[in-house]
């Protein structure tokens, strides 16, 4: 398994399916916001961010996947999915232990370079309570469904550095 993993990380489409993947999760965040009118809070936005990171760690190991380029794109592809567990689980925290005193900020903050806010408000603007939870699903929440999709992609992401040191087997017919 490990030879595949390590075969499939420098082609593009693994990467590509994992830009993929990302962009379902992106899209399906904006339906249940525009569509079902649940309001995002501010984790759900950071939350949201984490998935942004996955995606652009994606496209950028498809750029050049056989390249050193694609370790650049496993580690931002980790780090994105250590921050989406982090965000995710606190999220939860918040929603499974409501208090006045562990509340979410009432805006996003981002960086002066990166005002997402001010540039896609339809995305980026938090309008929800991070303790309310306005969506349930076989007995979860969103923020506790989010904590199993990063945990996924961070198992994902931890296989596929490890499969880096079992270099892909040649492929021969007559060599087994």
């Amino acid at each position: 398994m490990l030879h595949f993993l390590n075969r499939c990380s420098r082609g593009r489409g693994a990467w590509l399916l994992l830009a993929f993947a990302a962009l379902v999760l992106e899209l399906t965040a904006l339906y249940f916001q525009h569509v079902m009118m649940l309001k995002p809070c501010v984790m759900c936005i950071y939350e949201r961010c984490a998935l942004f990171g996955v995606m652009l760690a994606a496209l950028v190991g498809a750029l050049a996947p056989a390249t050193p380029l694609r370790f650049v794109a496993m580690a931002g592809w980790i780090y994105s999915a250590w921050e989406g567990i982090r965000l995710s689980w606190e999220h939860t925290m918040i929603q499974l232990h409501p208090s006045p005193f562990a509340t979410c900020d009432f805006a996003a903050r981002f960086p002066s370079w990166l005002p997402l806010d001010k540039w896609l408000p339809s995305v980026f603007v938090a309008t929800g309570d991070c303790a309310e939870k306005q969506w349930e699903f076989l007995s979860l929440s969103m923020p506790q469904w989010l904590v199993v999709v990063f945990a996924i992609f961070m198992l994902i992401a931890l296989l596929v550095v490890l499969a880096q040191f079992f270099p892909p087997r040649r492929r021969d017919l007559f060599n087994r």
